[in-house]
């Protein structure tokens, strides 16, 4: 198993259990199992709601939780309620950290999701390895049941890589065309009067240069910022003539 299952415990709006999937799907969960979910399934809310998740495809459906869970060797339950038992509590991230290890050492792993009125019972959190909770407003718990799923298969996806679409960007750009971006711009500031006083002129060329090189221009990106530079100069030359006029 490639990742834990999320096991949804007598959900009882199709549109969460829906929400849940489309979620899932997101963040590259594919095993989601419904117990005895109150409006029975299929349930059409669910199906709109997924809007086209695979994974609602192919969900399953137990009617008890010793069912659901019978082919895992480690198991999660969620609550925002002390329950009393002597149980090991994991923050979201811990579980799955965790989860991630068992997984990889081959062992079947799920989380538990209760219904929405109440949450898990007594009985299901007690045949639990370990709680999973997150850090809510203690003056605030409840938290809607596919929010739920989805903050804990962010959890799971925040370990992967970034998706090449954000990670091919430009590298930035060599020293030579940074060095002419600086003689550029400095060019122009002299030209316009900036540096003044003249004994505070290298301050503040080397504050001008700190900040510009933080930026990390790319190749285009410096030359863009010349081309601003110079339609600015070419601007100052313009109103000059016409003040002259």
């Amino acid at each position: 198993m490639r990742a834990p299952a999320i096991i949804l415990v007598n959900p009882q709006m199709g549109e969460n259990i829906g929400a849940a999937a489309r979620v899932m799907g997101n963040f590259g969960l594919a095993d989601l199992r419904l117990v005895a979910p109150r409006d029975g399934w299929p349930n059409p809310q669910a199906e709109a709601m997924a809007v086209g998740s695979p994974v609602l495809e192919s969900a399953r459906v137990f009617e008890t939780v010793a069912e659901a869970t019978a082919d895992l060797s480690r198991v999660y339950a969620t609550t925002a309620r002390p329950r009393g038992m002597e149980k090991r509590v994991l923050t979201g991230r811990a579980a799955i950290a965790e989860a991630r290890g068992a997984l990889a050492a081959g062992e079947g792993t799920g989380i538990l999701f209760g219904a929405e009125r109440q949450g898990l019972e007594n009985d299901a959190v007690a045949g639990a390895d370990a709680i999973l909770t997150l850090p809510v407003d203690p003056a605030f718990k409840s938290l809607n049941l596919a929010q739920a799923v989805a903050v804990v298969a962010y959890e799971w996806a925040s370990g992967d890589p970034v998706p090449d679409a954000f990670t091919e960007m430009a590298p930035p750009a060599p020293r030579i065309e940074i060095d002419r971006l600086f003689e550029h711009f400095e060019s122009e500031l002299d030209r316009a009067g900036f540096f003044h006083p003249p004994d505070k002129t290298p301050l503040m060329i080397n504050n001008l240069r700190s900040a510009l090189i933080r930026a990390r221009f790319t190749e285009q990106e410096a030359r863009t910022f010349r081309g601003a530079i110079k339609a600015l100069a070419i601007g100052r030359g313009k109103a000059r003539i016409v003040r002259e006029d």
